[in-house]
């Protein structure tokens, strides 16, 4: 399993260093299991997961193989798709719950 992190998870992660643990942790454990943990989101978020680090921070991450088995591969449109394997997962944000879906 290959893991990239997106700038802007880099970045709220160092901002945020005090769950930098509890973020390490998650990350592994998605990296087991990245379907079993993750909840699939819809709309303008198709084809990202999401799964809490605690009550109010969320990482929203991608798994190349189950996007492009949905096809939602369209959607997201990732520059660096075609150079991927399916083993791959983007951790694309980290971040508050309520910033994140506008709450």
């Amino acid at each position: 399993m290959e893991a990239l992190f997106e700038k802007a998870f880099v970045k709220t992660l160092r901002k945020h260093s005090g769950i930098k643990k509890q973020v390490e942790n998650k990350v592994r454990m998605i990296m087991e299991q990245p379907l079993a943990l993750g909840e699939p989101l819809k709309g303008n978020f198709r084809g990202f997961y999401t799964y809490p680090v605690k009550k109010s921070f969320i990482i929203i991450y991608l798994y190349c193989r189950a996007c492009r088995k949905k096809g939602d591969d369209a959607f997201v449109v990732c520059s660096d798709c075609s150079q991927r394997g399916d083993e791959t997962i983007k951790f694309v944000l980290l971040e508050p719950h309520d910033e994140t879906y506008g709450i």
